[in-house]
């Protein structure tokens, strides 16, 4: 059996080592010149770090059996309507006589009123928790697990039950927060720890209810930090190999000091089942969440008020930056925290409030944590120049209707009528007529693009006729003749390209680069 090979293979190894360090101890003074010379023809030494670990933690047993009574499992129950229609009630299907199953179809099928279409029937579905403070009752878990549940019920490995209220929830995190009666079970907490000091490597537990089976214990390793699987805003997952099934939503990933490093969220299986690619809210972020959750009922996040984009190569290139970093905006919302100039579209935003700001998932979530009112130092990069601007923050929450409004609001002048051709495109001025014409609000100022040829430069990138052409290289334009003037002038500078910000007939912002050779 391969487990019996593989003792045999420790052993034979283990002989070896032995017999090479009896050989070594037994040389005599004329062979000590013959084995320096094979040393230094021999490799260098591994570093200790690289050298290979032959076995993990000797044991997790009382590491589990101090952390097992803290979890729970979640068990909820939903109403679910049938479906209208005009059948009238499901008819019993014959059955014969005597049959086992009579008194199965008679109970469903007996419940029906005369007059009921498809009678409403209860869902349940089951999920992981973990308690954080005894005293209070506070337990936490994944919102999806108790999303539009009409009961809740912990389950504590005891065997006793519990009703459940729910404190508050957060969608985009996938994290609620609800809360029992202390004074009816003894409740053993857990803390969170650190998560942004776990390395790819450690060693992780998590505990759970896969499939419904109870207090189950899992080992494995962070595979990887950070990532990213466009489930919400802000996904920064600590990726897994400890088996995690369904049932494990909302449990625990804890390190091997016994504290929450993550919240077990997400799998990816073609199956269903673990093939070893989980994920774990950190607790970095979960921590705020459920702290906010706790204290309002709902979550309170920063909010900056711009739109942005990626930083690609070639608008780095364009904006004279020596690396693709950062966040572009594209776009400030009217009545935001930065409508005030503070910020300007085009810049790039490098560093938020001390931390660095590499890509455009990071600043999203930077500010999301911080708090309502704050004052922060944003770092800009403007027109090739770094600054450093202080902003107010406001709060996501309320931001709702001012997200929905046009981002420019100023008045432009009219601009020539005479059409002008530049890197594919046919320009013309933005007047009463083309608005009517393509349908451009009426806050939408710049110069229109009334055509693009096809297989231009101009098209490959997606631009159409009646998009706005707003600024070039940070410079607005509003006429026909200023496109091509500013073109003409980046040719001169030495720009391979030239940055575009555009607006789409709503009002909408993007930024596009386009090559000028």
């Amino acid at each position: 059996m391969v487990l019996n090979t593989g003792r045999t293979v420790l052993r034979s190894a283990a002989a070896a080592i032995a017999l090479i360090a009896l050989t070594a101890a037994s040389l005599s003074p004329l062979s000590v010149g013959a084995a320096l010379a094979q040393a230094q023809a021999a490799p260098a030494p591994v570093p200790n770090s690289l050298q290979p670990r032959a076995q993990g933690p000797a044991s997790v047993a009382d590491l589990a059996e101090g952390l097992i009574d803290a979890v729970v499992n979640i068990s909820t129950s939903q109403t679910v309507k049938g479906q209208d229609g005009d059948s009238g009630p499901i008819p019993m299907p014959k059955v014969p006589e005597g049959s086992p199953f009579q008194e199965f179809f008679d109970e469903y099928f007996g419940k029906q009123k005369p007059g009921e279409n498809n009678p409403s029937h209860q869902v349940q579905s089951l999920g992981s928790g973990f308690v954080v403070d005894a005293e209070q009752g506070i337990v936490v878990t994944n919102n999806h697990v108790i999303a539009d549940a009409d009961e809740i019920e912990v389950n504590f490995n005891d065997g006793s039950k519990l009703k459940a209220e729910l404190v508050g929830k957060d969608t985009k995190t996938d994290l609620a927060v609800l809360k029992v009666d202390p004074k009816k079970h003894k409740l053993v907490a857990v803390k969170f720890g650190d998560s942004s000091k776990t390395r790819i490597g450690d060693w992780v537990m998590a505990i759970g209810n896969p499939f419904g089976l109870g207090g189950t214990v899992t080992l494995g390793i962070v595979s990887a930090r950070n990532r990213d699987i466009n489930s919400g805003p802000y996904d920064n997952f600590i990726q897994t190999d400890a088996a995690i099934n369904r049932g494990n939503s909302g449990g625990p990933l804890f390190d091997m000091y016994g504290q929450v490093i993550g919240i077990n969220t997400a799998i990816i299986s073609p199956t269903g089942g673990s093939i070893g690619i989980g994920f774990a809210i950190p607790a970095e972020l979960a921590s705020g969440v459920i702290a906010q959750l706790r204290e309002f009922g709902e979550t309170r996040r920063g909010w900056l008020g711009v739109r942005i984009q990626p930083v690609t190569d070639d608008i780095a290139e364009s904006l004279g930056m020596k690396s693709s970093r950062g966040a572009l905006v594209a776009g400030i919302i009217d009545g935001g925290p930065v409508a005030d100039g503070s910020i300007l579209a085009g810049d790039v935003i490098t560093r938020f409030d001390g931390k660095d700001v590499n890509s455009v998932k990071d600043l999203p979530r930077v500010v999301a944590e911080s708090p309502v009112g704050k004052e922060v130092d944003v770092v800009v990069i403007r027109k090739g120049k770094e600054q450093t601007v202080k902003v107010k923050l406001g709060r996501l929450e309320d931001s709702d209707q001012q997200a929905k409004k046009n981002d420019q609001t100023g008045q432009g002048e009219d601009g020539a009528k005479q059409d002008v051709d530049v890197l594919g495109m046919t320009l013309g001025a933005l007047d009463e007529d083309s608005r009517k014409s393509f349908g451009i609000a009426k806050d939408v100022q710049g110069v229109l693009i009334t055509e693009v040829q096809k297989d231009s430069i101009a098209a490959n990138k997606r631009i159409e006729a009646g998009d706005v052409i707003v600024d070039i290289a940070q410079e607005t334009v509003s006429t026909p003749e200023d496109v091509a003037a500013r073109i003409e002038k980046l040719r001169d500078e030495g720009r391979k390209n030239a940055l575009l910000m555009l607006a789409s007939k709503t009002g909408e912002l993007r930024f596009v680069t386009l090559q000028m050779d």
